[in-house]
């Protein structure tokens, strides 16, 4: 059984497993820690969305991922796009209607085919966001966002290290859009990860458009 350990020092995440193997259980894995300017203003966002083999963070795990990086006027800057290999034992664990999702869009299919090692994704999205926002913590953005934030948490520790503690959660501009004007938008949700991210930019852009119109009426 493992015990995990979790300490800071100076500005390093420090995480030290403690398997059986004594000389293993002195193998520790640093994580460089972002400072965070609470005033300081966010000059992107970063768009995320996962497709998973579930929505249980301890059980399901990342199958595809899709990062868009836009400024404050939507424009697309950079994109990012990735499916990720998993053992077969792993996706047969996939809860029904993912299994069922991922099967009708052959998401299920190019994971078995074409997936790539998730480690090398995960280095390769760190390095992504790296280079599109430097030291600048990268604020997370996407629909029901909290929940791709929880299996990044999980499962890329790495990245997560990388993102502002703050996010933009189109979600809750859902909520204040039905409930005090009675707004709604008609929005296909894919469940492939691009894609949901281009109906999520859609569906804010159009909040703030119906927005500035009730404003000027």
């Amino acid at each position: 059984m493992l015990l995990a350990i979790r300490c800071r020092l100076r500005s390093f995440r420090i995480t030290a497993s403690r398997p059986r193997s004594w000389l293993l259980r002195a193998l520790l894995v640093i994580i460089p820690v972002m400072d965070i300017d609470k005033k300081a203003v966010s000059t992107k966002l970063l768009w995320v969305d996962l497709e998973m083999t579930g929505l249980d963070v301890n059980e399901h795990v990342i199958i595809e991922v899709a990062a868009e990086v836009t400024d404050w006027t939507f424009k697309t800057l950079a994109s990012y796009e990735a499916v990720i290999r998993q053992p077969e034992e792993v996706m047969e664990r996939s809860n029904p209607w993912a299994k069922d999702q991922h099967a009708k869009s052959g998401l299920a299919e190019r994971v078995r085919t074409e997936g790539r090692p998730e480690q090398d994704v995960i280095h390769e999205l760190v390095g992504f966001i790296q280079a599109q926002f430097g030291d600048e913590p990268a604020v997370l953005a996407g629909n029901s966002i909290h929940n791709d934030r929880a299996f990044i948490k999980k499962w890329w520790p790495e990245v997560d290290n990388l993102l502002h503690y703050r996010m933009l959660d189109v979600s809750s501009w859902k909520l204040v859009m039905q409930g005090k004007y009675g707004v709604t938008f008609d929005k296909n949700d894919m469940h492939r990860a691009f894609d949901d991210i281009q109906a999520s930019i859609a569906e804010l852009q159009y909040y703030l458009e119906w927005l500035r119109d009730y404003d000027h009426s």
